[in-house]
């Protein structure tokens, strides 16, 4: 891939997290249709990520950024695939996701964060992830493709780093059991299997290949806070690392998605 279409390929996805101007306004294909439904899965991780930030003030200014940016983004990637021409049973997916998102818009949106409706988020977020999720994996079967299973997993990294950060943040914030800790770190060693995959793909080019290394720097920074014993002198640091350093694999991922998508 030459230097210009990779430097094209990045700004069209920083443009996709909200972080500037809008990307495509429709699904181009079907590998487009994962990536983009795959999205829907990270967003819906990243906005309760975002809410709990706010509630405990970690992060504020950019905190309130990212869940007005990924609302946002939300609304417009589900008009997206709700135009997109695919089979009935995908298309009564998306329908059944959009109804749920309302919900969760209005509560993510409808008034400050506290930690009485961060409990309902959590639960909205896992509901509104497995819609989503269900929707990509029939997308990807759909596809039947290399290149598409590729993007999914790729995808899924992003959702998976937004994960790790949500659970995190809602464990410093006592709006969940100590106990999800163990779940937290099922979803680590998850992340970690997927990288190993990716890395040693035959698929994988050597520009993609540099992104994951650039991802693997912030993960270092990420796992390290994540690891780290309950201390309450530290809490803030660490969980603005984590909401700092989620943001940045986030952003290299969703490079390397798109990169896979390239592919095909």
């Amino acid at each position: 891939m030459q230097r210009r279409d990779f430097i094209k390929i990045g700004c069209v996805l920083s443009a996709s997290l909200g972080l500037s101007s809008v990307g495509f306004a429709q699904v181009q294909n079907l590998n487009d249709a994962i990536n983009k439904a795959g999205r829907q899965r990270m967003l819906s991780q990243r906005l309760a990520k975002a809410y709990l930030q706010i509630g405990m003030g970690v992060d504020l200014d950019q905190s309130r950024k990212i869940l007005d940016a990924s609302a946002a983004l939300f609304d417009r990637q589900l008009i997206e695939l709700k135009n997109f021409k695919t089979t009935a049973e995908i298309k009564d997916g998306i329908l059944k996701s959009d109804k749920t998102w309302l919900v969760y818009k209005d509560l993510l949106l409808g008034k400050a964060a506290n930690p009485s409706d961060a409990k309902q988020v959590l639960q909205m977020s896992d509901s509104l992830l497995t819609m989503a999720d269900q929707v990509t994996q029939q997308l990807e079967k759909q596809a039947n493709s290399a290149a598409g299973k590729l993007v999914n997993i790729a995808g899924r990294q992003r959702m998976l780093s937004q994960r790790m950060a949500k659970m995190y943040q809602a464990i410093q914030w006592e709006v969940v059991e100590a106990s999800s800790m163990q779940s937290l770190e099922t979803i680590r060693k998850e992340f970690n299997s997927n990288m190993q995959l990716l890395e040693s793909n035959a698929d994988t080019t050597k520009s993609i290949q540099n992104e994951l290394k650039l991802a693997r720097q912030q993960w270092a920074y990420f796992d390290h806070a994540i690891r780290q014993p309950a201390d309450p002198r530290m809490r803030q640091q660490y969980a603005t690392t984590v909401a700092t350093t989620s943001e940045r694999i986030l952003q290299q991922m969703d490079i390397v998605t798109g990169l896979y998508q390239a592919l095909s």
